[in-house]
């Protein structure tokens, strides 16, 4: 049996390094243009050629982000970034346009090219069509259910592949192809700029009665229209896999390294144990827990089990859940003295009651009772960003290990 890949986010080199500790096949990232996120931290050169050593090193892959729809303009710009990264060792590009594929063939010979779900990928046709034109996978809109995508790999090369979305923020439009943000305030989604207008407060305007608003009422605070809930499917591992994809890709370049280790390690733990036990696996729910300790909004199943309906809305609010906060990044760790050197990421206190996760591994809840800073000295609260921490340990706990606390009502 072929194990399913595990496909992470990685919006900078930080959390590149907690996707592969945290339990990653693979991960793909956009370099400094090109890659429809541009407020994600993304790579320069230098970064790129340390996260695709890092990766290597631990037998993972790093597949490039390429998927913006280019002017006449970003062509020769294109060529020559292709030019210049084309022997960094990128285990796959992840393109959207057919030019672009017909640039990246020409200039890197060999490289596998992926298909982007902003090229709306909907039918076996148009996958036998790209297969055509040397595309090794086909990542699947988000709009098809999970029936459809059995179809489509029933349908196609044996040798091609098939990726698919399990988690994180879905877009009102069909696969991203939105000009909202374009048209109400001049930043263009497929140049990664999207203001996400779908996530805002509307009400209604009659032409004859201009400024006289009339709220779309879900509530007394008006509703949110277009705010989709956010795709989870940790629930889902065995009809994931029987749907035949090839890769499980969850969203979130623009997220936190700690978003990205919790979600990783979380579906990390679901799928081996499916692939442990397929005959005997059940879910636990403590792995839907954890994935809730990140920012999310509500969950939705999206398309897979058929077409999405008001329950995969959310019409009331477009804010996040946040019931945990992100405190502290294990730097070192002495066993003999239990000492662990932290770096803050979020205010922590004496006496505050902590988790402390790592990778493979299931968190533990212990006080924290010995607090002192890089030089020894004791300290009653850590309030300042990336202070160096001394923090005794319960449990032993090694470099990009965790600490959270849960937010007070």
């Amino acid at each position: 049996m072929n194990k399913i890949e595990l496909l992470a986010p990685a919006g900078d080199l930080e959390k590149l390094k907690a996707a592969i500790d945290y339990g990653a096949d693979a991960v793909y990232f956009g370099g400094e243009a090109f890659s429809l996120r541009a407020g994600a931290g993304n790579f320069t050169e230098e970064e790129m050629l340390e996260g695709i050593k890092y990766a290597h090193d631990r037998g993972r892959k790093c597949h490039l982000t390429l998927n913006i729809f280019p002017h006449n303009e970003d062509i020769e710009p294109i060529q020559k970034y292709l030019e210049h990264i084309k022997d960094f060792g990128i285990d796959a590009f992840i393109v959207s346009d057919p030019g672009t594929i017909m640039m990246v063939k020409e200039i890197i010979p060999n490289a596998e090219i992926h298909l982007s779900t902003q090229a709306n990928m909907t039918n076996y046709m148009t996958a036998r069509f790209w297969a055509q034109y040397g595309v090794k996978r086909v990542v699947m809109a988000r709009e098809l259910s999970l029936e459809e995508m059995r179809g489509v790999r029933d349908m196609i090369p044996a040798e091609m592949d098939t990726e698919a979305f399990i988690h994180g923020a879905m877009c009102i439009s069909y696969s991203g192809r939105c000009l909202l943000s374009n048209f109400m305030i001049q930043r263009d989604a497929n140049k990664g700029e999207c203001a996400h207008p779908c996530r805002w407060k509307y009400s209604l305007v009659e032409e004859q009665r201009p400024g006289e608003e009339f709220p779309v009422e879900e509530d007394e605070r008006g509703t949110y229209i277009m705010n989709s809930k956010d795709l989870c499917m940790i629930e889902h591992i065995p009809d994931l896999i029987a749907s035949g994809i090839s890769s499980a890709k969850i969203e979130g370049r623009m997220k936190s390294a700690f978003y990205v280790a919790t979600i990783v390690g979380a579906y990390r733990k679901a799928i081996d144990a499916y692939y442990k036990d397929p005959e005997n696996y059940k879910f636990n729910p403590a792995w839907l827990e954890e994935v809730k300790k990140v920012s999310h909004r509500d969950f939705t199943t999206g398309f897979y089990y058929g077409k999405a309906g008001n329950e995969s809305q959310n019409y009331a609010s477009s804010a996040y859940t946040r019931d945990y906060d992100f405190v502290g990044k294990v730097l070192d760790f002495d066993e003999a003295t239990m000492i662990a050197t932290v770096e803050q990421r979020n205010k922590m206190v004496l006496g505050d009651e902590i988790e402390v996760f790592g990778p493979y591994t299931d968190f533990w809840t212990q006080k924290l009772d010995y607090l002192k800073d890089e030089e020894g000295n004791d300290l009653e609260s850590a309030p300042h960003p990336q202070q160096i921490l001394k923090i005794r340990m319960d449990h032993p706990v090694k470099h990009n290990f965790m600490l959270r606390k849960r937010k007070e009502k």
